[in-house]
C-alpha cells in the first residue's frame, strides 16, 4: 500500500511537467502560469537556528539550518493538484545529542536536541480539492485541529509526515475527515535506523457540525503499529492503542474589538489489538481565551489521564505545543500528567509583526496529584521584509519529576 500511494504521486508528476515553457512570475515566489489553466508554484522555506539546552547534568549547543524546497502544479479545470517537497537539515553546530538512540550517532556527553542531520523527500502528493470536498494521495503533512493527537511537528526540524489517503468533505454545516495512514514519517530523519518511520494500519477519523459560533466534532484515533518500542515491561511509547472523544470550540465576538475563544474536549483511550495492557486513560482540555485591544489572555487546564499504573499517550502529536516547551513531557508519565496554564500575548501590528507572550505551566501528576514542577515561557517574535525573527525561552523547574532544564532558541525563518 505504501509503495503504491507514493507510485500514484510520482507518475503524475511527469505527466504533468510535460507542458509548455515557463512564462515569466509576475514577482518572485509567485506561482508562474504555465498555460491559461495550469500554474507552476515554487516553494522554498528556509530556517537557521540556534538551540541551546542548560541541565545540570548536560548542556548542548546545535546550530542547525534546515531547507524545504519543491513546487505544486495545479490544473483548475479538474481542481487537481501535484505537489513533490525534498527536506534537509544541516548541522553547522554540533554539540548536541541528535540520535540518543543510534549507535556511533549518538552524542552521549550533550543534551538531546531531536535535529539530526537529513536529507530525505518530505512530500509528495496528488490532492484533488474544491470548496466541498478534499482527496489527498501520497506523502503528505496532516495537522489535524489543535495537532494534541496528530500533526506535523512543525517546530522541529525534520518534519512529521504521513504516507496515507486523506478524504474530506463539508456539506452545509456537517463535516466528515477520513484518513487511512500506513507509515508515520518521524523527525528523527534518514539515520535513525528503524525510527525513521513507523509502519502500521492507522486510522484518523472526524465528523462535526458547525452552528454559527459553535463547532462540535467526534474523533477517534485507532493506532495498529508493526513494530512496537518497549518501555520496561509494556509496549508504552508505540503501543497499539483506540481512542474516542468529542472536541467544541466556540468563537463568541464581545463587540468590535474583543473576542472569547472557548475550547473543551473529552477523549478516552484503550488498548488495542497487539497491545497486552488491560487499562482506560482519559483525556480532558478545558481553555479560554480571550482577545480585546491586541491583548490575549489564556488560562486552561489539560489532562492526560492514567489507569492501572498506563498513561495515555499521543504519539503522532505536534508535541512541543503542549505541557510547556522544555520538553520535559514528551512521554506522558506512568501516573499520568496534569497542566494548569495561565498566559498572556500581546501583538503589535504596526511594529513589524512584533508579537511576543509569556506563559506559567503547573504540573502534577494525575494518580495523587503529586508535583511535578513549574515551567515559564516566553517568546517575541517580528518580520524583517519576508525574515521572520524569533527568540523564545523555557525555564523548567523541577520538584518531583525529572531535572531544571533551561532552553534558549534564535531563529531566523524565510518562506515564499
Amino acid at each position: 500500500m505504501k509503495t503504491m500511494l507514493l507510485g500514484a504521486a510520482a507518475l503524475a508528476a511527469p505527466l504533468a511537467l510535460a507542458q509548455p515553457a515557463l512564462a515569466a512570475p509576475k514577482a518572485f515566489g509567485y506561482p508562474v502560469p504555465v498555460t491559461d489553466t495550469l500554474t507552476f508554484d515554487p516553494m522554498l522555506d528556509a530556517r537557521l537556528r540556534w538551540e541551546n539546552v542548560d541541565t545540570p547534568t548536560k548542556d548542548a549547543d546545535a546550530v542547525t539550518l534546515r531547507l524545504r524546497s519543491g513546487f505544486e502544479l495545479k490544473h483548475a479545470p479538474s481542481h487537481l493538484s501535484v505537489l513533490a517537497e525534498a527536506e534537509s537539515t544541516l548541522e553547522i553546530d554540533n554539540h548536541f545529542n541528535g540520535l540518543a538512540f543510534v549507535p556511533g550517532k549518538a552524542r552521549p556527553d550533550y543534551a538531546v536536541v531531536p535535529d539530526a542531520a537529513n536529507v530525505e523527500l518530505n512530500r509528495l502528493q496528488i490532492q484533488y480539492r474544491t470548496r466541498q470536498l478534499g482527496l489527498t494521495v501520497g506523502r503528505q503533512r496532516i495537522n489535524l485541529d489543535d495537532q494534541r493527537w496528530v500533526g506535523g511537528v512543525a517546530w522541529r526540524q525534520n518534519e512529521q509526515t504521513f504516507d496515507a489517503v486523506r478524504g474530506e468533505a463539508t456539506i452545509g454545516p456537517v463535516m466528515a475527515d477520513v484518513t487511512y495512514a500506513n507509515s508515520q514519517r518521524t523527525i528523527y530523519g534518514l539515520d535513525a535506523g528503524p525510527r525513521t518511520a513507523y509502519d502500521g494500519n492507522f486510522w484518523f477519523l472526524q465528523a462535526g457540525v458547525k452552528q454559527g459560533p459553535v463547532t462540535i466534532k467526534a474523533f477517534s484515533y485507532l493506532l495498529d503499529y508493526d513494530t512496537k518500542e518497549q518501555v520496561g515491561p509494556l509496549a508504552i511509547t508505540l503501543a497499539d492503542t483506540q481512542t474516542y472523544g468529542v472536541r467544541a470550540t466556540a468563537a463568541l465576538p464581545l463587540g468590535k474589538k474583543a473576542k472569547l475563544n472557548l475550547i473543551g474536549s473529552y477523549a478516552h483511550q484503550q488498548g488495542w489489538k497487539d497491545n497486552p495492557a488491560k487499562y482506560g486513560a482519559d483525556y480532558v482540555n478545558a481553555e479560554a481565551e480571550l482577545t480585546a485591544y491586541d491583548f490575549t489572555a489564556t488560562g486552561g487546564y489539560e489532562k492526560l489521564g492514567s489507569d492501572k499504573g498506563i498513561a495515555l499517550q499521543t504519539p503522532m502529536a505536534t508535541l512541543h505545543k503542549f505541557n510547556g516547551w522544555a520538553d520535559l513531557f514528551l512521554t506522558t508519565p506512568k501516573s499520568g500528567l496534569e497542566d494548569v496554564y495561565v498566559g498572556l500575548a500581546r501583538a503589535f501590528p504596526k511594529l513589524h509583526g512584533l508579537n511576543a507572550n509569556v506563559t506559567w505551566h503547573d504540573f502534577h501528576s494525575d494518580v495523587g496529584h503529586v508535583k511535578f514542577g513549574e515551567e515559564w515561557d516566553a517568546s517575541v517574535g517580528f518580520k524583517v521584509r519576508k525574515v521572520a525573527l524569533l527568540a523564545k525561552y523555557a525555564d523548567y523547574k523541577a520538584k518531583g519529576f525529572g531535572v531544571d532544564t533551561t532552553k534558549f532558541w534564535l531563529e531566523a525563518d524565510y518562506a515564499f
